[in-house]
């Protein structure tokens, strides 16, 4: 399975390419809003996870199923292009972010990332539309740890260079495509789970069997930062959820 993901100035969504009949329906952005403090920035990876964890849980979320507030939102903005915004905030910016409707997902190194139910393009709350989209710059103090059994990786391709703020909105496809591959019940397991997932860059080795191998692919249409047709983040991990996590 492979999406198209088409860059705007201010964010990404998931789609095939331009002319897509989504294209004539109205169309909806989910944002995220990740907290970086100056004294204390969260570490890339941790950022990168947290926000493919971030679009799992309002994905799962009961406001987002059924007769849900949010559920009406979530299908319009997955009729059309598949759009997520990474924005930052810090300070009184956040606090302000966080009073808003959405989920605040924090990690065990205390990344917060606050995801919102989708609005429309030209729709975007007070609060949010003035935060910086770019400028989010991120590293890993240390290297990323091995990626634990029985986890999801969300492999990024090791030969493009992307802004930390685009890599979290890739991430973000990439979990959702897995999710969208996944039965109800393993959705149901991973969610009870945490969402465990691990996103790591692929040895060169590695990322030409993943990008052959019938896995969930994100393709970018390259409108920014990268070339038209990249593939930018490989999932892999269904069946560990489908398993491990099970016996776990």
């Amino acid at each position: 399975m492979s999406s198209n993901d088409t860059d705007t100035p201010a964010g990404t969504d998931v789609t095939s390419a331009p002319g897509n009949p989504r294209d004539e329906k109205p169309q909806y952005v989910l944002p995220l809003v990740v907290r970086i403090e100056r004294a204390a920035p969260p570490a890339r990876t941790d950022a990168l996870e947290t926000a493919a964890r971030a679009v799992l849980e309002i994905l799962a979320d009961e406001r987002s199923l059924g007769e849900g507030e949010w559920a009406r939102a979530m299908t319009d903005w997955q009729d059309a292009r598949i759009r997520k915004v990474v924005r930052r905030a810090r300070g009184a910016e956040w606090r302000k972010a966080s009073a808003l409707p959405g989920i605040t997902v924090t990690s065990s190194q205390d990344t917060e990332v606050r995801v919102f139910p989708p609005v429309p393009l030209d729709g975007w709350p007070k609060d949010l539309v003035k935060l910086q989209v770019s400028g989010t710059d991120l590293d890993d103090p240390v290297e990323p740890g091995p990626v634990p059994q029985g986890t999801v990786v969300l492999w990024l391709n090791p030969e493009l260079d992307m802004s930390a703020g685009k890599t979290m909105a890739q991430a973000g496809h990439g979990a959702q495509l897995l999710w969208w591959e996944l039965s109800d019940g393993d959705r149901k397991t991973w969610q009870a789970a945490g969402f465990p997932l691990a996103v790591r860059t692929a040895e060169p080795e590695r990322w030409a069997r993943l990008t052959t191998s019938g896995l969930p692919v994100v393709r970018d249409a390259g409108f920014t930062e990268i070339a038209p047709g990249s593939c930018t983040v490989v999932a892999e991990g269904s069946e560990r959820i489908g398993s491990q996590l099970r016996l776990g």
